[in-house]
């Protein structure tokens, strides 16, 4: 019989988020050695959240940051809101955008243990999502917003103005964060998703039974349109429609940006 106490199966409980019996189990299993233990409930854990993996994971939270001349989003992503609101999970989620502002991108596949963890803590299907980092060129700022709902972030910007100031920065992200574009100019659309597009709305002009001669100047209007929809510098500013984007910029530019948001 192992020889521990039931002081062992509560310290094994604390750092390894494991049941009473599972805890349990484990010091017999392994001859009352805690440190193998763990090691053997990791193990376990890893074959259960395996059988988890191909569980939906369209909840979760993400958050971003600036720090000097860097600026990160991370996504971290689960299965329920329930766990995306948790002290545990949030706290996760800082921690692996630590280490990404002061170490880069692939500084989160050293936390893989501590995601594997929560994994076995909290029974869910937790994964990590997307991860930028942007490093601010001489002459521009950065800035980072994150909309906040249900007390996580869910919507999360990052953007860098070159010869710009940093509210306007942080107006341009806002912007972005409310209007969800896809690409800085319409000349950044690719071809084929402007093919495409095109195509779809002179099927529907023809089908509102436009005449022939009508259908190339309709379908232009509408281009254009779909250009305001999916590129920046096509928008109107969200908090003042009398402004476009550009008007706001100035004479400032915006080098790139990103987006990241919760079930997309």
């Amino acid at each position: 019989m192992a020889d521990f106490s039931a002081k062992d199966v509560q310290a094994l409980r604390r750092t390894t988020g494991a049941g009473m019996m599972d805890a349990k189990k484990a010091l017999v299993q392994n001859d009352g050695d805690a440190e193998a233990a763990a090691h053997w409930l990791r193990e376990t854990g890893i074959a259960k959240s395996a059988r988890r993996s191909d569980r939906d994971n369209s909840e979760g939270i993400v958050v971003a940051r600036v720090e000097g001349d860097v600026a990160a989003i991370l996504e971290l992503k689960c299965e329920t809101d329930f766990v995306a609101k948790s002290d545990q999970f949030g706290e996760l989620a800082e921690s692996l955008l630590a280490s990404v502002l002061a170490q880069g991108e692939d500084a989160v596949s050293q936390d893989s243990s501590e995601l594997e963890n929560l994994r076995i803590t909290l029974k869910e299907n937790i994964d990590l999502g997307q991860v930028v980092r942007y490093e601010s060129n001489e002459g521009s700022v950065l800035d980072a917003y994150v909309h906040q709902q249900n007390g996580r972030g869910v919507n999360a910007v990052l953007v860098e103005i070159h010869d710009g100031t940093q509210e306007v920065a942080h107006d341009v992200a806002l912007h972005i964060a409310s209007s969800r574009p896809k690409y800085l100019t319409r000349e950044d659309v690719p071809v084929d998703v402007v093919a495409a597009e095109r195509e779809t709305l002179e099927n529907i002009t023809r089908n509102e039974g436009k005449p022939d001669q009508a259908i190339e100047k309709i379908v232009d209007g509408r281009m254009s349109g779909f250009f305001r929809d999916t590129a920046l510098l096509e928008q109107k500013f969200v908090k003042d429609e009398k402004l476009g984007v550009t008007d706001l910029l100035g004479t400032a530019t915006v080098s790139r940006f990103a987006q990241v948001e919760i079930g997309n």
